[in-house]
């Protein structure tokens, strides 16, 4: 069903790297005008990556990218890129709410500029970025908002030794929760995707495990086609739901992941939030 996703347009926020970027060339492939709205616009020494590679990526690949500049702590760029993304593209009928932060430590070893920076961006970003959108995506026939964010489970294990970041990717959760009952009457999807293993991105290298988490990883590329095969349903048909990305495509006829895994030899690692 991904030719319902032709000459649609999507907002992705974190575009330029990682999860978000896989999920803008796989929209674009498939059609789809793609924003790619991220802070990146220089060259980063530890992070790949600026919008406007990005952009040229997925220009090399046939389709329509617009590189927009978001720091999405800012409420005013937040309302810029959407104009911008309505003034060139006539629309907005997708947004996905890619762009997050982590820091995994406990409550005594949380500085309050990283408790701050992770709720400004996960869980204000995605509710005020969400918030803009609106009033564009009740003019779509094909309206969604995807979010990466996971299923609330209020296990104490998620809670045990990074408790700030578990509460902004639930934060998240929650407001994807309240969109799905207010917009549902406007045939507006609001759902969350999260992945079932560790995905090979910049935040796994760097700030998670490193090189043998990653070879415990699988690529983008897995997320993106959950992602693609979500936004192509019938607006409203699917609300309010978490979906894994591997659940997603073992219901859409895929029984081979190996290609997915950087790793096919090693076994895999299960993200946070997913009991195994």
């Amino acid at each position: 069903m991904t030719h319902l996703l032709k000459d649609k347009t999507a907002i992705i926020t974190g575009g330029s790297r990682g999860i978000g970027l896989a999920i803008a060339k796989k929209l674009a492939t498939a059609g789809t005008r793609v924003v790619i709205a991220s802070k990146t616009t220089k060259p980063h020494p530890k992070l790949p990556g600026t919008i406007f590679e990005a952009a040229e990526e997925i220009k090399a690949l046939g389709g329509e990218a617009l590189p927009l500049e978001l720091d999405i702590r800012k409420e005013d760029q937040i309302q810029e890129v959407v104009n911008a993304t309505v003034a060139h593209f006539g629309g907005v009928d997708i947004l996905v709410n890619n762009a997050s932060a982590i820091y995994l430590a406990g409550i005594e070893h949380t500085p309050a500029k990283r408790f701050d920076l992770m709720h400004q961006i996960n869980v204000r970003g995605s509710f005020l970025m969400s918030q803009a959108c609106i009033p564009h995506l009740k003019k779509s026939p094909h309206a969604h908002i995807l979010s990466l964010c996971p299923p609330i489970d209020l296990n104490p294990a998620w809670f045990d030794h990074y408790t700030a970041y578990t509460m902004s990717k639930y934060g998240m959760s929650m407001v994807i929760t309240g969109l799905a009952r207010e917009l549902r009457p406007h045939h507006i999807s609001a759902n969350g995707l999260w992945p079932r293993t560790t995905i090979a991105t910049a935040a796994v290298q760097n700030l998670l495990g490193g090189d043998a988490l990653i070879q415990q990883s699988r690529w983008p590329a897995i997320v993106a086609d959950a992602a693609a095969h979500i936004l192509s349903l019938p607006p409203g048909e699917s609300t309010g739901r978490f979906f894994i990305d591997e659940e997603v495509l073992r219901e859409n006829g895929c029984r081979d992941f190996s290609d997915y895994a950087v790793n096919a030899e090693t076994e895999l690692a299960p993200d946070l939030f997913i009991r195994t």
